[in-house]
C-alpha cells in the first residue's frame, strides 16, 4: 500500500516539474545563462569593451606588429616584406661600437637608470626623515619639494638648459664663487659630465616622488617601535638605520619601479635639452638611439623597431617581478 502511494506521488511531482528529467536541466541551464546575462560584467559591456577592443588594438596589437617589423628589413619606402623573418637587425645592434652604437646606448641607459633611482632614493629618503621629525613649514616645505615633478620634461630641460648655461647660467655663476668654470655642461667633449648633468636634473625634478613615498612609509610605522629602540639606548643613526630603514623596503621597491619607468621615458627631456641634435658626443640612451636610427637620414624602421624591441624588454623586465612580488603579498 505504501509502494503504490509513494509512486503516485512520483508521477504526480514528474507532471508538476514537467514530466521529465531532461526539462530539468534544461532549467537549469536557462537560469544558468539567464544569470550569467544579468551579471555585472555583461551589463557593463557597453562602458568597457569598446575601450577594452580600441586598447587591444593600438597598444597591444602595435606591440606585435613592431615586433613583427624588427624581424624583417623594411626601411620606411614601400611595403614590408612579410616573407622571410631573420634576426639580422638585432645581430647588427650586437656588433655595432663607437659613440653613437646601441651598446653605447644600452649602457648609457642602465646608468642613467642606476645612478637616477640610487640618488633620488637617497635624496627622498633624507628630506623624509627630516620632514617626519616635525620641522616648522612641514606643508610648505614638502609642497615646494614636490612642485618640481608637476612640471614637464619639456619645461624642465629648458630650465636646466639655462641654469647650465656658459654665458651666465646660474650653476656655472655659483661655481664661479669657487674659482671653478665656466664648464659647458650639455655640450662637454666628456660623456660622463653630460650623463651627470641630466641625472642631476632629473633628480630635481622627481626626488620628491621618493620623499613623499617614504613619508608615507615612516608615517605607517608604529610609535611602539621607535620607543622600544630608544628604551634598548639606540642612537638616532642606529635607530634609523637598524629599526625603521629595514621596514621601508616596500616603499624602496614601489618607488624605485616607479623611478626607473620615469627614467625610461626620458627621451622629451633629452630632446627638448639638446635640440635636434639629440644627444651630443655619444650620450645616447635607447629611446634617443631607436628614433634617430629610425627617422634620421638613413631611415632604418625596422632596425628601429628592433631597438623599440629591446627597450619594451627592459620595461617589462622592470615591472614584471614588482608585480609578481605584488601578487605573492597578496597586494593585486
Amino acid at each position: 500500500m505504501r509502494r503504490r502511494i509513494d509512486s503516485v506521488r512520483s508521477e504526480q511531482r514528474l507532471r508538476t516539474d514537467g514530466g521529465t528529467a531532461s526539462d530539468a536541466v534544461q532549467s537549469e541551464t536557462g537560469t544558468g545563462l539567464r544569470r550569467y546575462l544579468d551579471s555585472d560584467a555583461v551589463e557593463s559591456a557597453p562602458f568597457w569593451l569598446p575601450a577594452f577592443l580600441l586598447v587591444g588594438l593600438f597598444v597591444y596589437g602595435a606591440i606585435v606588429w613592431n615586433v613583427v617589423i624588427s624581424l624583417t628589413d623594411y626601411e620606411g619606402l614601400g611595403d614590408p616584406e612579410y616573407g622571410s623573418f631573420d634576426l639580422e637587425n638585432y645581430r647588427l645592434m650586437l656588433q655595432e661600437t663607437g659613440s653613437y652604437s646601441f651598446t653605447n646606448a644600452f649602457v648609457n641607459t642602465i646608468v642613467l637608470l642606476v645612478a637616477f633611482t640610487l640618488v633620488c632614493l637617497v635624496f627622498g629618503l633624507v628630506v623624509a626623515i627630516l620632514v617626519d621629525r616635525d620641522i616648522r613649514f612641514e606643508n610648505t616645505f614638502r609642497t615646494i619639494y614636490l612642485l618640481p615633478m608637476s612640471l614637464s620634461f619639456v619645461v624642465t630641460a629648458k630650465m636646466w638648459l639655462w641654469m647650465y648655461s656658459s654665458n651666465g647660467g646660474f650653476v656655472n655663476r655659483a661655481l664661479g664663487v669657487v674659482g671653478i668654470g665656466p664648464v659647458n655642461f650639455i655640450r662637454n667633449p666628456d660623456p660622463n659630465v653630460q650623463l651627470a648633468a641630466i641625472v642631476f636634473a632629473l633628480v630635481w625634478q622627481f626626488s620628491g616622488y621618493a620623499m613623499v613615498v617614504y613619508l608615507a612609509g615612516l608615517r605607517a610605522i608604529p610609535d611602539e617601535h621607535f620607543e622600544a629602540a630608544r628604551v634598548d639606548g639606540a642612537s638616532l643613526v642606529k635607530m634609523y638605520w637598524r629599526v625603521v630603514i629595514p621596514q621601508l623596503r616596500t616603499a624602496t621597491v614601489s618607488a624605485s619601479v616607479v623611478l626607473m619607468v620615469f627614467g625610461l621615458k626620458a627621451f622629451d627631456f633629452l630632446r627638448a635639452l639638446y635640440g635636434n641634435d639629440t644627444p651630443a658626443v655619444g650620450t645616447d640612451i635607447l629611446p634617443t638611439y631607436m628614433v634617430r636610427v629610425a627617422f634620421g637620414d638613413a631611415s632604418r624602421i625596422a632596425y628601429g623597431s628592433a631597438v623599440a624591441v629591446v627597450l619594451f624588454a627592459l620595461a617589462f623586465s622592470i615591472v614584471l617581478p614588482y608585480l609578481y612580488s605584488e601578487y605573492r603579498r597578496g597586494a593585486l
